[in-house]
């Protein structure tokens, strides 16, 4: 049965295209960091380390010997992360993609328990702090998305719209 109020295939396909718009790895590159593997590299520095979904896990974590298992009850993916190298803090980037109201209005109302759960995760590891953002969708200008807008910004928390925001990445060159 398909939903009539705005997802199945169509949300999906535009969700998608959404998430390759957005992507972390071609904002950098636009901004003149070149991308080799995980490693994001500045002139011939090497600044960053990016990870979308499960390289989290692979790439960043279990590098430091983090078992997700022994931290927390649930595995969690982010759409994408980056642990920058000059100040040490993993900025998660969730991307929500919406074109009528659904699922994802609530999903926004988990950040703060999401960025405490990669803080367990990242927990004595050298990684020491952790930002939790999401780029959003033009749908979530809406005046009926303003206490959720704030309630992102009070938990300490973040949200930009339609674009990765490199300013809040803390690598010192936008």
């Amino acid at each position: 049965m398909e939903n009539v109020y705005g997802g199945g295939r169509r949300t999906n396909e535009n969700g998608l295209r959404f998430e390759r718009e957005t992507s972390l790895d071609g904002a950098l590159a636009a901004a003149g960091c070149r991308i080799s593997g995980n490693r994001v590299y500045l002139g011939g520095e090497w600044i960053a380390v990016s990870a979308p979904k499960n390289e989290l896990y692979t790439v960043i974590l279990g590098p430091r010997g983090v078992d997700w298992r022994e931290r927390i009850s649930r595995k969690i993916l982010p759409d994408e992360a980056l642990l920058n190298r000059m100040n040490n803090t993993l900025y998660i980037l969730e991307k929500k993609f919406q074109q009528a109201a659904g699922s994802v209005d609530e999903k926004l109302q988990t950040c703060d328990f999401k960025k405490r759960q990669y803080e367990k995760l990242t927990a004595g590891t050298g990684i020491s702090r952790v930002e939790y953002g999401y780029v959003l969708c033009d749908f979530f200008r809406q005046a009926q998305y303003r206490d959720v807008r704030e309630y992102i910004e009070a938990v300490g928390c973040w949200y930009e719209f339609r674009e990765v925001p490199l300013s809040r990445l803390g690598l010192g060159f936008i």
